[in-house]
């Protein structure tokens, strides 16, 4: 993916703190483990040589433990963090460039963030929350409150534009949140561990309407998580994260099927593989002893859903992509994986 075709396009990004960082980049010490690095030049390197592309409109998840560098990274991307080497280009222009002028546009009308820490001004009214931006921006005060109007509509808040924000629950809050980043219609959304805070039950709403609103509007999103099972249900693609570099980058399915090593591994042990992997990463050629029963099923229909279907064909059942024959699937290849078994 070329930077013209990306919403994002990210190259060998690092991000040292300590002492001349710039000398760390490039030289025979970037490449030493983060705790000899420290011990030996009093640097710590928070983001190391990360590189990646985000399509226009693609949810795509960064996740990693505490001290991964994912929130670093994230903020280097709109330089709440100078960087202290590498490129960030978004929709064509190159972030690293702008000047502290160009910088506040960018932020007030281009790209929007949602923090963890709602960070709502409590003396303001939820309508007024949502408008801030528009009121630095310059708008009037009748467009800026209909455009908060429309937004508040928009997730939910209905009936709640003139409350405070003491008077509303954590996850009504947050909806104020992700209310006042759209309410600039920006290009590219950053939300960091936005839902960490919440209970389970209310984190699962806002992870559904966060679903929901993507589905709407389309918007880019670079969201930031520790937590997989956030990463799987939001993101396109995820990249994971340890000491300050990208050790796999991928679906959750090619995550699981292929984990790059034991770190990738460990995340994704717990996820159930039958609900995230399709049959086509089971699919086989149908051997010489064996009849095909000719049923069909999608390549990409995941193997939780194609469960009932190949039990009951008692045969191989053909694996479909784009009209061509993949490969066949049998109950004990479906089995083995809902069992928890790896595919074969």
């Amino acid at each position: 993916m070329s930077d013209n075709s990306s919403a994002i396009s990210v190259k060998n990004l690092w991000q040292v703190f300590g002492p001349n960082p710039e000398k760390i980049v490039g030289s025979p010490d970037a490449e030493l483990p983060r705790a000899e690095l420290r011990d030996k030049t009093g640097n710590t390197a928070a983001v190391r040589d990360v590189s990646f592309d985000v399509a226009p409109g693609e949810v795509f998840v960064v996740m990693g433990l505490s001290g991964s560098g994912k929130s670093t990274l994230v903020r280097c991307l709109t330089r709440l963090i100078e960087p202290t080497s590498g490129s960030v280009v978004m929709n064509g222009e190159d972030i690293m460039k702008a000047n502290d002028a160009r910088l506040r546009e960018l932020r007030r009308t281009k790209f929007s963030m949602v923090f963890q820490n709602f960070g709502l001004l409590p003396h303001r009214k939820v309508i007024d929350n949502i408008a801030f931006a528009l009121e630095v921006n310059g708008v009037s005060k009748e467009k800026r409150h209909a455009r908060a109007n429309e937004v508040i509509e928009l997730v939910g808040l209905q009936g709640f534009a003139h409350a405070y924000p003491e008077q509303l629950s954590g996850g009504m809050q947050q909806r104020v949140g992700l209310a006042r980043a759209l309410a600039v219609d920006p290009e590219v959304m950053f939300l960091d561990e936005p839902f960490s805070a919440l209970d389970p039950l209310i984190r699962r709403d806002m992870q559904t309407e966060v679903i929901r609103l993507h589905e709407e509007l389309g918007k880019t999103m670079v969201f930031i998580t520790h937590d997989l099972s956030e990463a799987l249900k939001l993101g396109d693609r995820i990249a994971i994260m340890r000491d300050g570099a990208v050790v796999q980058m991928g679906t959750a399915e090619e995550l699981i099927a292929n984990p790059a090593d034991a770190y990738v591994e460990d995340f994704t042990r717990d996820v159930p593989k039958s609900h995230v992997l399709t049959v086509r990463t089971i699919a086989r050629p149908l051997a010489d002893t064996e009849t095909a029963t000719g049923r069909t099923i999608p390549a990409e229909t995941v193997i939780r859903d194609a469960t009932a279907a190949v039990l009951d064909a008692n045969g191989p059942v053909a694996v479909v992509s784009n009209g061509n024959v993949i490969g066949y699937i049998k109950s004990r290849d479906i089995l083995q994986v809902v069992a928890g078994g790896s595919p074969a």
